[in-house]
Order: C-alpha cells, then sequence, then structure tokens
C-alpha cells in the first residue's frame, strides 16, 4: 500500500455502523466488560476527534477519543483504535494515532490517556500512569493505563477517578 492510496478523513454519523462491525471482529463480544467500554457507555465519542482510514471507498481503520475527566482535570480518552487484520502492520494504526494527536493539540486538549500496549503507544509519547494514580470504572490492568501530555507538564499531580466529561460532550 503506498501512502496516496490511504485517506484519513474525520468521522461521521454514518460510519457507525461500519465501525461497529469492525469492532465487533476485531474485539469481540468480551469488549464490552473492559473498563474503557464503561466509559464509552456514558458519552459519545467526538466525532472532530475521531477519524477513519479508507482505502478508496473501503474503511480499514479507525480511531476514536472522548471526553473524560481524571479526577478534577479534562482529557480525552483514546480509543478504540482498530484497523482490519489484512491492513495491520502497514502504518494504518500510526497514521490514525497521529492525526489524532496532533488535531486534539490543535483543539487546545492537554491530555490523552488511554487503555493499551506500552510498547506500541511510547512510539508516540504515551507513557505509564504510575500505579494508583488513576482509577478506571472497572478492572483494569494499570501497566495498560498510558498518558500522553500534549502540553509539557500536564500530566503532574494528576489523579483520581476517571469518568466521563459530560460538559465537554455537550
Amino acid at each position: 500500500m503506498n501512502d496516496l492510496s490511504l485517506t484519513i478523513l474525520a468521522e461521521t454519523a454514518n460510519d457507525a455502523q461500519i465501525i461497529e462491525r469492525l469492532h465487533a471482529r476485531t474485539f469481540g463480544p468480551g469488549r464490552y466488560v473492559l473498563s474503557a467500554y464503561r466509559l464509552r457507555e456514558h458519552v459519545d465519542h467526538l466525532f472532530e476527534l475521531s477519524f477513519t482510514a479508507r482505502i478508496g471507498t473501503l474503511l480499514v481503520g479507525s480511531v476514536r477519543q472522548l471526553p473524560i475527566c481524571v479526577g478534577d482535570t479534562p482529557a480525552l480518552l483514546l480509543g478504540p483504535l482498530t484497523v482490519e487484520p489484512p491492513f495491520r502492520s502497514r502504518g494504518v494504526g500510526r497514521k490514525l494515532l497521529d492525526r489524532a494527536i496532533s488535531d486534539a493539540r490543535q483543539k487546545g486538549h492537554r491530555l490523552i490517556m488511554l487503555v493499551g500496549d506500552e510498547s506500541y503507544y511510547s512510539r508516540v509519547g504515551f507513557k505509564m500512569i504510575p500505579k494508583g494514580a488513576v482509577t478506571m470504572p472497572g478492572p483494569v490492568d494499570h501497566k495498560r493505563l498510558l498518558v500522553l501530555e500534549l502540553v509539557d507538564g500536564a500530566a503532574e499531580g494528576v489523579s483520581g477517578a476517571v469518568r466521563p466529561d459530560w460538559n465537554a460532550a455537550k
């Protein structure tokens, strides 16, 4: 796949069903018990910070971000990030990540949090959150709680329960 064949676009409401089918194929039914999904049940993702990857008209990947608070600190929760299996290891996920991070920074956001593999996400600057600093609304492997500062020092002193940020979603 060459760079010209992949297009990253802002997600629209018309993408919802195809993205849900992608999530079902890649994460399976067990995804609903995950801690991050508990947050997603209560607040919608932000279309202006959620993106699709397409080759022609074929949707091959998606990333979403939703508004959260960590204690009293506003942040974004990135995820899910998913790519159709035949298109993995071709840079699709990285292009989606780069766009999501860049647009969040441009829109003035300071922190992005996610639950994921540090070995993958550290390549774009995510770091492990110290154990016990943050609590999720369900079970989570604390080694998979990661944060990215979009502004230097933005994560200093941030702690507490993660909850949806209903004010930012309006």
